[in-house]
């Protein structure tokens, strides 16, 4: 679902279309930043028990490991928040841009 006046993914919406068609989701949500980091605070990405996602939280390993740990979520139940942070030498390989820290809470959508 896209928001109709920028076209861009509206994933609030999605999250809320997917559970109305029965998908057990997760919202993944970027609380804090610290340097530099590619989404900013607020940014969502939507995961559903099969690992299907819309958004984006930052890219990269990040969000794979994102994307994993909504899985988990999803079947506990139980929210959890990530921490993910990296020097600026490993920055690239992780999709922090360049360097940073991010916040991310996940948690299940009822």
């Amino acid at each position: 679902m896209t928001d109709v006046d920028t076209g861009v993914p509206d994933v609030l919406k999605t999250a809320e279309s997917w559970r109305g068609s029965g998908r057990s989701v997760a919202l993944a949500t970027v609380i804090e930043t610290w340097g530099s980091a590619p989404r900013p605070t607020g940014s969502h990405l939507v995961i559903d028990s099969d690992g299907n996602f819309e958004g984006s939280v930052s890219g990269g390993c990040v969000e794979g490991a994102v994307v994993s740990e909504a899985v988990d979520v999803i079947e506990s139940g139980k929210p959890t928040t990530l921490e993910f942070g990296v020097a600026d030498e490993t920055a690239w390989q992780v999709g922090l841009s360049c360097g940073g820290r991010i916040r991310v809470y996940v948690e299940p959508v009822a």
